[in-house]
């Protein structure tokens, strides 16, 4: 029998991240919606929570109590908050997860220790491309072994944090097969593009960005000749994603359910509407039976099985729950659902985007 009850330090992270998400996440980020910005300073303090560097081993730095369980936990609370500014502060993730889980140990020691830091290394990943129809196993980005080196040509967009990053972790097609190659942004043919003109998650900067002929030592592939296991990082990133949206979808719930209880119409409460009641009803068991997907799948990753299969019916699942919940929150609220001044249009948006946002969040 599966036991979920978090331990007291899965306690510990999620009231300290859900104690930053109330009192500072939740004061900013419509104006940071509207701004397209995030505040530094609201950056930071998510960083200094330490969610990642207590996932690294403690030779490298961190404090080794790797979980992916607690890295669900703690993403539905960052979610809560607002998605955009969960993705910016686990934008590290997409680079140390993968090293982490598939590189050489040189790689390791060499790029590990620097997500242990006060500050986080400007940083990012690169795998969604501007393509119809894309698959993550069938990229259009090229990797062509020339001696001692890799040769990298293609496009990727929704690059988070790209125009301000020092190396991007690229993915891309070699002989078939999807691999990883630690890029410096510095690097000849590299070219950070426009910022993405987002329909949700509007405060995360996200770029395209374009390589051509662009020339990196064969080192600079994620776990040396071997490669990567690109299946066990993209269960990584999809757990990640399903988490953040069950914590979405759970803010979504509960303010259309304490608005259905403080809306007064004909005399009582619209909550009091077997319509309204019922539908708060289908909302709250969709998020909850979300919440057990991840989690098992989550599980699962711990224990070290191939979670492939699961983690792309939960992701599913989960796709369609976030979408579904999302819009009956903005019906409970009727016209004032529409309006920008209520949170729900912005995570109907930000729903929507869940199924392409593979490869942006990561644990």
């Amino acid at each position: 029998m599966l036991d979920f009850r978090p331990d007291e330090e899965q306690k510990m992270l999620t009231e300290t991240i859900s104690r930053y998400t109330r009192e500072r996440v939740r004061k900013v980020y419509r104006d940071a919606e509207e701004d397209g910005e995030i505040p530094a300073a609201l950056v930071r303090a998510g960083w200094e929570i330490g969610l990642l560097p207590t996932a690294l081993p403690e030779e490298y730095g961190g404090f080794g109590d790797y979980s992916a369980v607690t890295g669900a936990l703690a993403l539905e609370e960052f979610a809560w908050g607002d998605l955009a500014v969960t993705l910016y502060v686990m934008t590290p993730n997409l680079v140390a997860i993968p090293v982490l889980l598939c590189g050489t140990e040189e790689q390791k020691a060499s790029y590990l220790p620097r997500f242990c830091d006060e500050a986080p290394p400007r940083v990012t990943a690169a795998l969604t491309e501007p393509a119809v129809q894309f698959s993550p196993y069938k990229l259009k980005t090229t990797a062509v072994r020339d001696g001692d080196e890799y040769v990298l040509n293609g496009s990727k967009t929704f690059v988070p944090l790209a125009d301000n990053a020092e190396m991007i972790l690229v993915y891309a097609n070699e002989d078939g097969i999807t691999q990883a190659f630690i890029v410096p942004t510095d690097a000849e043919g590299v070219v950070v593009g426009d910022r993405n003109k987002l329909m949700g998650i509007r405060s995360l900067p996200a770029n395209l960005v374009t390589l051509n002929n662009v020339h990196v030592p064969a080192s600079s592939k994620v776990g040396g000749e071997t490669g990567i296991d690109f299946s066990l990082i993209l269960n990584h990133s999809r757990v990640a994603l399903g988490a953040a949206a069950v914590g979405m979808a759970r803010a979504g719930f509960e303010y259309a359910r304490d608005y259905a209880k403080e809306r007064v119409q004909f005399g009582e409460p619209i909550a009091h509407r077997q319509s309204i009641a019922f539908m708060l009803a289908d909302m709250a068991t969709e998020v909850d039976e979300a919440r057990l997907l991840v989690w098992e799948t989550a599980w699962m990753l711990d224990q070290g099985q191939d979670v492939t299969r699961e983690a792309t019916i939960m992701k599913q699942q989960v796709d369609r729950m976030v979408m579904q919940v999302a819009d009956r929150a903005v019906q409970i609220l009727g016209g004032y659902g529409y309006i920008r001044e209520y949170p729900v249009e912005l995570w109907l948006r930000n729903a929507r985007g869940f199924a392409t946002f593979d490869g942006l969040a990561m644990i």
